[in-house]
């Protein structure tokens, strides 16, 4: 999992969000400690720390004393509402600004993206099926 290219504190922030989206680990729940992180992924606990840090100045983790790390209340929905920002800016906006370019208006941008979502949705499901 490790990406040597990329900060190893964001890296474990990201997988323990992977893990409250998907459901692994649940609002409420038990979160791993920074040394359980630190002896999983064999890093300094200090680095595992940081990434824990990021989540709990986001909200999604929380700490309770003597206790442990847990996810909070409403996790899941700031990280799937960060994740829906952040697909907008990625691929919405720029998709909106060429449509326009190209003097597709919003009607014009509608019916694309049902057609073409509709061509990637058949394909999907028929990679799948025996021929």
């Amino acid at each position: 999992m490790i990406d040597e290219g990329r900060p190893l504190f964001i890296q474990i922030a990201e997988a323990i969000e992977e893990s409250i989206l998907d459901g692994t680990l649940a609002e409420d729940g038990q979160a791993p400690s920074t040394n359980e992180l630190a002896a999983f992924y064999r890093i300094n606990p200090a680095t595992a720390a940081k990434g824990v840090a990021r989540l709990t100045d986001k909200g999604v983790l929380l700490k309770r004393r003597g206790i442990g790390m847990f996810v909070a209340p409403g996790a899941r929905g700031i990280l799937l509402a960060e994740r829906r920002t952040a697909f907008a800016e990625r691929y919405i906006d720029p998709l909106i600004a060429e449509a326009h370019t190209l003097g597709l208006d919003d009607d014009d941008l509608t019916t694309l993206l049902r057609e073409r979502s509709g061509i990637v949705s058949r394909s999907a499901s028929t990679e799948g099926s025996p021929v």
